[in-house]
């Protein structure tokens, strides 16, 4: 099977300093995929590669077997329709309401306007918050509003959604909570998940496989329970193998 993302030899440079150095891996149709590595590794670089915003020094990056750094800037804006971006602070517009916040991506594609209403009230009550259409951002909590940037993220039915940090800044509890959400949203649409994260208790939760960055490489690609078998002393630290802490030091 065609993965559906498909990473060679990328390298990535800001001012002449080299940022990513020889990154490879794959992302497999359906498997959550967790990105990780400590404050300044290369994951939100990463990331902005996979999702066009940004163009590497060299290396291919393909989405469903096509080359997204060859593409002209029109056909990538059309390309990103079959994704979702999750950002780490929400990203939500505060001057209008948490379904008119679901709605832009339906408006922008040129969605029927009679299909709108009831295709957001469909995506927030998948993510829990049917009955919070109306609210402002600024009437959420932080959980509501990362819960509403999802709704916004699976609002075109993407095949592939991406996360940035996730869980960032939320209690242990509704941190778990939107672990299991995703885990849920995966199976019930049948999407592929590429999150970075720093948080252990998210890492254990939802991802199949880790791509673990250190110093712009690759320092693990595997599945999670490979972890525990790692000889490498920079994975060992990052995952505190043995260890009971939940948790690396923040960002």
């Amino acid at each position: 099977m065609e993965p559906v993302i498909e990473v060679q030899d990328l390298v990535a440079e800001y001012d002449s300093v080299r940022v990513l150095e020889d990154v490879s891996f794959d992302v497999r149709r359906g498997e959550i995929m967790a990105i990780v590595g400590v404050s300044g590794c290369g994951k939100t670089t990463l990331l902005r590669h996979l999702i066009g915003l940004l163009r590497p020094t060299s290396g291919v990056v393909r989405l469903w077997g096509q080359d997204i750094t060859q593409m002209e800037e029109d056909e990538l804006d059309r390309f990103r329709a079959r994704f979702g971006v999750s950002f780490q602070a929400s990203a939500l517009f505060n001057s209008i309401s948490a379904a008119e916040n679901v709605a832009l991506p339906m408006r922008e594609r040129g969605m029927d306007k009679e299909l709108v209403p009831a295709l957001v009230s469909l995506k927030l009550s998948l993510v829990g918050l049917g009955d919070a259409g109306d609210k402002m951002p600024s009437d959420l909590s932080g959980g509501m509003r990362k819960r509403v940037a999802i709704a916004r993220a699976i609002a075109l039915d993407p095949e592939l959604v991406f996360f940035d940090e996730p869980s960032a800044g939320l209690d242990p509890v509704t941190a778990a909570g939107l672990d299991q959400l995703i885990l849920r949203l995966r199976d019930l649409l049948d999407i592929t998940v590429v999150a970075v994260t720093h948080s252990l208790d998210s890492i254990r939760a939802i991802a199949d496989r880790v791509l673990m960055l250190a110093g712009g490489t690759v320092r693990f690609f595997g599945p999670l329970d490979a972890v525990g078998r790692s000889t490498d002393p920079e994975v060992r630290r990052f995952f505190r193998v043995g260890a009971d802490a939940s948790s690396p030091a923040s960002r």
